[in-house]
């Protein structure tokens, strides 16, 4: 498939809505995008730079080139033309020569998009009578008259950054993102016969019935239209469409039916070339063609959202064209990335917020495969009606034959003008549904940000609910935390569209004016799944595991009993699952511990087909395990497309106890007023009398600074009661502040208050115990004679927590790595255990500022179903192991941005915990994020083992 729609696209040009071949010339006068550019004369009226003339690259925003300032939309909320707002006037200038052959030619000069407001000049003369206003919209002039052919022409462009339409400024430029100036996206030239095509509108259903309508550069006579369709493999399909126009008329209406067809999804990304031949007198004078794909769009009130007759959910994401070093000017490159790392989540939808994007994306997303909401710039203000007009215009007619498109949006939230509702289907032959993201409109409600409960309620309406944004980002925050719960309550309801997760990337601006330093504008544009480079977070594994079309719904952990027999669900749309492919691998794993290195080999692997799974349908998988598959450690089973692509692999383990021993040494106590000092080989613990805790560990002579632990942890949400509930009156701000208990008397210990200690030798061991009246119960220290230490501990608190269990100090600053066998890389939340796998994994220490650096994955945080933990410092190392994997391991507590909006955790150090927090998004606190979000209720004893050990 792709390589039949580069080939079209060699064939075809870049002029976007069509591609015109043989008798249209193309010629670029600025570059095709970042990378690409050239250069043009420009001056600037204010900021850096201004006030002479110099060079530009073109397209380009100006504040990456270095001009002009940088401004965030959202600083100035509400006002059209507030004081103090960046405001520049960029100034343009370019030479260019057109051919002599041209002369009896129609030429028109052709913006992609310029921000915002755009004077066009060519030799001293207007290219049209008003200057063009809305920054995200192809705009062009037929400049025939005022050309000079065969010699040199001079092109003059005005671009206001502000617009002089209040509209305009509310919709485009008072909005939660940057707002950049310049021309960003191409320009070129394009030299048409006389009589020409100046656009199709086509509508290709998925049961072969085609319609066109071919608009002409103007009025004709004699003209006919043969339409021509070709497969991916160039083979005509059928016979070609002959049609007569009426003398006089601009527009010529050709029908025909083709028959089986290969339909266009998401998940089938079939595409056809239309050739498209205009006639007069019987010669061909004008030819384009278009890139098509067969399907049909519903929308069924009361029921759901159908393609090609068939309810699909839509697994979306919003997505603004960006990247860090070049603003909004992309390039082929940038666009086919987006989509291809929006696949690799699993999600089948993207909504283009908040304006329409660049032709190559749109081209993407038809090759590759995702249903598409095209978008009508609108934040919260909107066009007023003579320029909404003019660019829902401009956005259909370039946009509407790209079959990936499936839903028109005119605005968001509250940034829709009504008025313009009718004029998308004026354009449109195939009268595609227009939504108001954040509003019912025609049967679909989109309200965005709704907590769990909510949601919920919204179901219970007779609209089809589809928020077109939900569980907002920010930072490790959102997205994935409780998305598990959204998703199961919305894939289920037979009322559900699916939705649109806010945002894929951050937007973070690698500014000129600060050697390159990202700035997301604090907390505003860090809200991506993945960072401003596409750095991927923990949540986009998540929503991958989430979203994968195929489930294995076997639990986890397998009964001793399992033989080998999995059950499949296949949540594709239009795919049996026998086009997948499964790998198996059982794998054995040893810990460092006993051996002093990490083991991770395969015992035996496998490939499976897929079985034949009919789409929405279940079934069994069976794998040929070998009889011994429990002498191994973990089974992991892989699943892959058929184009290759891994859809998720699962891990799977089961009850095997294996207990840890070491061959025995000599061990020695000594015991003074204040501590007990345990000797045993090259390791020296001391433990001290008055608390039961570790007080320092020598190794080989030198200082390993693990202390002052075991310590109890107990923390709950600053607002929550003793009941689980919310306070009414708790302060702004407290639900993001985890605070330990406080004691109802001051001067007591509610955590730990030491009853006694004692120490004893024991079959060539030392063994301590602490017994305690308080949370902590009772630790057991056991030290044997290679070092080996034991660590039983009991605890119990009978109540509500967000934050349980023991923890160690050490300190931060002289940590360097760690290594664990665990799930991961990334770390956890209590509502985001998905997105991980059980394996050996290792990162070295960091820390970076969420929002600000984006090194991934976080070293800091919680870790799910671990078995052992090496910690690499710069003292020594630090082993630790865990008889139990229903804890997590604490390393140190995750931090929050700077302006703490998510969290503040109490710092745990090394830890294990039995109950961590869940992650908030930036909208919903932790209690309206689902059932996997709430506190957890402690009851009864907690006993638990691990075992440390040293080493320099």
């Amino acid at each position: 498939m792709g390589k039949f729609i580069h080939k079209i696209s060699f064939i075809l040009t870049i002029i976007g809505f069509s591609s015109i071949a043989q008798n249209t010339e193309i010629q670029y006068l600025s570059g095709k995008g970042y990378q690409d550019t050239k250069e043009w004369e420009f001056k600037i009226s204010d900021g850096r730079q201004s006030g002479e003339w110099s060079t530009i690259n073109v397209p380009s925003v100006w504040e990456q080139e270095g001009f002009g300032k940088y401004q965030y939309g959202i600083r100035f909320y509400g006002k059209p033309f507030p004081e103090g707002i960046a405001d520049e006037v960029g100034q343009y200038k370019y030479k260019f020569t057109v051919p002599k052959s041209w002369e009896n030619k129609r030429v028109k000069i052709v913006f992609d998009g310029s921000m915002t407001d755009t004077k066009v000049r060519i030799n001293g003369r207007s290219a049209s009578d008003d200057e063009h206003q809305g920054a995200f919209y192809r705009f062009k002039y037929n400049i025939t008259d005022l050309l000079k052919f065969g010699k040199e022409n001079v092109l003059e462009v005005t671009v206001g950054k502000e617009s002089k339409n209040a509209s305009v400024n509310l919709a485009e430029r008072r909005a939660d993102y940057w707002n950049f100036g310049g021309i960003f996206r191409p320009v070129f030239l394009e030299a048409l016969p006389a009589t020409h095509i100046d656009y199709v509108a086509l509508r290709a259903e998925a049961n072969g019935l085609f319609e066109a309508n071919v608009f002409l550069g103007n009025a004709a006579k004699n003209a006919s239209v043969e339409i021509t369709i070709f497969d991916e493999k160039g083979k005509k399909i059928e016979n070609t469409l002959n049609t007569e126009g009426v003398d006089g008329s601009d527009k010529i209406h050709v029908s025909g039916q083709f028959r089986n067809v290969k339909q266009w999804t998401a998940e089938t990304p079939n595409l056809y070339k239309a050739d498209i031949k205009l006639l007069k007198a019987g010669e061909v004078v004008h030819q384009i063609s278009e890139t098509i794909g067969f399907r049909t769009i519903e929308i069924r009130k009361g029921d759901g959202i159908y393609v090609n007759g068939q309810r699909v959910l839509m697994k979306g994401v919003n997505r603004h064209s960006f990247w860090p070093e070049s603003g909004r000017t992309l390039n082929t490159e940038l666009n086919y990335a987006d989509v291809r790392l929006i696949k690799e989540m699993n999600m089948n939808a993207v909504r283009l917020s908040h304006y329409p994007p660049d032709p190559d994306f749109l081209k993407a997303c038809d090759e590759l495969g995702l249903y598409v909401m095209d978008e009508l710039g609108g934040w919260h203000g909107h066009y007023d009606d003579s320029v909404g007009k003019k660019l829902v215009k401009e956005m259909v007619t370039r946009d509407l034959n790209h079959p990936s498109i499936i839903f028109w949006s005119n605005g968001n939230e509250g940034g829709w003008n009504t008025n313009l509702d009718d004029q998308f289907d004026i354009w449109d032959l195939q009268k595609r549904p227009v939504l108001h993201p954040q509003q019912e409109h025609d049967g679909v409600e989109t309200m965005h940000y709704r907590s769990y409960g909510e949601t919920l309620e919204y179901f219970r309406d007779d609209n089809i609910f589809m928020p077109t944004e939900y569980l907002h980002g920010l930072y490790d925050g959102g997205h994935g935390a409780g998305f598990d719960d959204y998703w199961e309550i919305m894939r289920k309801h037979p009322r559900s569209g699916g939705g649109y997760l806010w945002v894929f990337a951050d937007e973070g601006i690698a500014r000129t004016d600060q050697d390159g330093r990202i700035d997301n504008q604090g907390n505003y544009g860090a809200d991506g799944i993945v960072g401003p480079h596409h750095e991927k977070e923990g949540s986009f594994f998540t929503v991958k595991e989430v979203w994968s079309p195929l489930m294995i719904m076997n639990k986890p952990e397998l009964p001793n009993d399992f033989v080998g027999t999995f059950t499949i669900e296949n949540r594709y749309d239009f795919t049996n699952t026998n086009t997948c492919t499964f790998d198996w691998e059982l794998v054995n794993f040893a810990s460092s511990l006993k051996n002093g290195k990490e083991i991770r080999k395969t015992f035996k692997k496998g490939t499976v087909k897929a079985p034949n799974i009919e789409p929405h349908g279940i079934g069994e998988l069976k794998l040929d395990l070998p009889n011994s598959w429990q002498s191994a450690d973990v089974l992991y089973v892989k699943v892959t497309d058929k184009n290759g692509h891994q859809l998720w692999t699962w891990d799977f383990t089961w009850d095997k106890k294996v207990g840890l021993k070491l061959p025995s040494g000599k061990v020695k106590q000594e015991e003074t007023d204040k501590s007990y000092t345990v000797s045993a080989g090259r390791t020296q613990v001391k433990i001290d009398k008055a608390s039961g805790k570790l007080a320092e560990v020598q190794q080989n002579g030198n200082t390993i600074s693990l202390a002052n632990g075991p310590k109890i942890i107990m923390a709950r949400r600053g607002d929550r009661t003793l009941d689980g509930t919310i306070n009414p009156d708790f302060l702004k701000g407290e639900d993001r502040i985890y605070k330990e208990f406080a004691c109802w008397d001051e001067e007591v210990n509610c955590s730990e208050n030491l009853l006694n200690i004692s120490a004893k030798e024991e079959k060539g061991k030392v063994v301590i115990e602490a017994n305690y009246h308080g949370v902590l119960q009772k630790v057991i220290w056991t030290i044997d004679g290679e070092g080996l230490i034991k660590l039983d501990y009991e605890y119990e608190y009978n109540g509500v927590v967000d934050l349980a269990g023991v923890y160690f100090d050490y300190p931060e600053e002289k940590m360097k790595a760690k290594k664990w066998l665990g799930d991961g890389p990334y770390r956890v939340w209590q509502n985001r255990l998905k997105g991980t796998t059980l394996d050996i994994w290792e990162n070295d220490y960091n820390d970076p500022i969420p929002g600000e650096s984006f090194n991934y994955p976080e070293f800091k945080g919680y870790f799910n179903n671990w078995q052992w933990a090496e910690f690499t410092t710069e003292e020594g190392k630090i082993y630790i192991e865990n008889k139990e994997t229903d804890t997590y391991l604490g390393v140190y507590s995750p931090r929050d941005g700077r302006d703490a909006l998510l969290y503040t955790i109490p710092n745990t150090g090394i830890a294990v915990l039995d109950v961590i927090p869940p992650a908030r998004n930036k909208v919903n606190a932790t209690d309206l994020c689902g059932p996997s979000s709430q506190p957890k209720w402690l009851n009864g004893l907690q006993k638990r083992t691990v075992y440390l050990k040293f080493d320099k």
